[in-house]
């Protein structure tokens, strides 16, 4: 998933590794331009590991993958 902000930090869309269904996370620009944590789907509550990527062009991209196979 791929997509554009007005600033970097802001709340994004991400779909769950496990259910498909969408979650948010708020990216935060002012820690590295690559981040990678554990955030747990708010629907089925397992854990997706996203890799967050601040882009020089303005782009934020996120990677979203189970963390585990559960």
């Amino acid at each position: 998933m791929k997509s554009e902000l007005s600033e970097e930090s802001g709340w994004h869309s991400y779909d769950c590794a496990f259910c498909g269904e969408p979650n948010e996370v708020f990216a935060d620009a002012s820690g590295a331009r690559t981040q990678k944590f554990t955030e747990d789907c708010q629907v089925c509550c397992r854990p997706n590991l996203l890799t967050i990527r601040f882009e020089r062009d303005g782009w934020v991209s996120i990677e979203v993958e189970r963390e585990y196979d559960a």
